[in-house]
């Protein structure tokens, strides 16, 4: 993948000043609970470049990379996690991918969304309008992916998501995903936090950290003001025997390649290779859906990109 640049410098200069994004995973109340948080602001910015994005997508696209990365800390080595919500308003649809190494990417079906009108909130929920929020988990060497869908009960992807594990694997969990704009509508805070039950829990101990969660001040205005996301854990959940667990960075990656989608191109069947050939056009550009990266062939490269397949 190719990045595009943060050109802003005042953006920049501030991006410099923060915490590097990162996962921090604890567990609670004798390792009956698991907390896991992320700081994501670099890569909500990321994101948000790379796709072209303006404010309402960068929050829409944005809150879907923040539980993607959440969900990463639940597969290990290089198994990954999928989160995909197809829906009937104006949204249309998202599609996010991570990895257990914290890389994430995705993309939303309209950008930019189209209004009827103009917004006067971030309630979502006639945006996403009805549809499904899909939860895949794909491990290595596995080819078929463990995958639970629910319907969008809320339009507010961190309570669909609770309602999710809820309905689709019977564990209680608690979700926040805060992303912090300035007056200019960039973003200057992005960070998540999920608890999850574990083996042994209990509703009293699960309900006292929920009800702590749902107390807490703004995490991404937290991470604005250059704390780190570990020091918001461990000021805010006192007194339930929390114990770290690790560390891993959080990025914004797509693994896609020129040398794949040119390999994509000698795959196709001889009748469109040949059309390719012949009538373009050139430059032929192809465009990566997660990343939003162009790769580009001339006329020249292209005849010898075809002509390997012909030995």
């Amino acid at each position: 993948m190719l990045y595009t640049p943060i050109t802003d410098p005042e953006l920049t200069r501030h991006l410099a000043t923060l915490p590097k994004d990162g996962r921090e995973v604890f567990v609670a109340l004798d390792a009956t609970v698991r907390i896991t948080a992320i700081s994501a602001t670099t890569m909500i910015n990321q994101m948000q470049a790379n796709h072209g994005l303006q404010p309402l997508e960068t929050y829409v696209l944005g809150q879907a990379y923040l539980a993607t990365a959440l969900l990463t800390s639940l597969v290990e080595g290089n198994d990954r996690m999928q989160l995909s919500i197809e829906c009937g308003g104006p949204i249309g649809g998202i599609y996010t991918e991570g990895w257990a190494n914290g890389s994430v990417r995705g993309y939303l079906k309209n950008n930019p969304i189209p209004l009827t009108r103009e917004l006067t909130s971030l309630d979502l929920d006639e945006l996403y309008g009805p549809g499904f929020l899909t939860i895949s988990k794909l491990l290595e060497g596995k080819k078929t992916p463990f995958s639970g869908q629910t319907m969008l009960q809320w339009g507010d992807l961190a309570k669909d998501l609770a309602t999710h594990f809820d309905q689709s694997e019977q564990t209680p969990t608690h979700f926040i995903l805060s992303i912090d704009f300035n007056d200019s509508a960039q973003v200057i805070g992005a960070g998540a936090l999920f608890i999850q039950a574990m083996p042994g829990w209990k509703q009293d101990g699960l309900d006292r950290l929920a009800n702590c969660a749902d107390e807490l001040p703004s995490l991404g205005k937290h991470i604005a003001n250059g704390y780190s996301v570990k020091s918001f854990v461990e000021t805010h959940f006192t007194g339930v025997d929390l114990r770290h667990l690790g560390s891993t960075d959080i990025r914004f990656f797509c693994p896609c390649t020129r040398e794949q989608y040119g390999r994509y191109i000698q795959h196709l069947k001889e009748s469109d290779r040949a059309d390719i050939a012949e009538n373009g056009p050139f430059p032929f550009e192809v465009v990566c859906a997660n990343c939003n990266t162009t790769y580009r062939w001339s006329k020249d490269e292209m005849k010898r990109l075809l002509d390997e397949v012909k030995r």
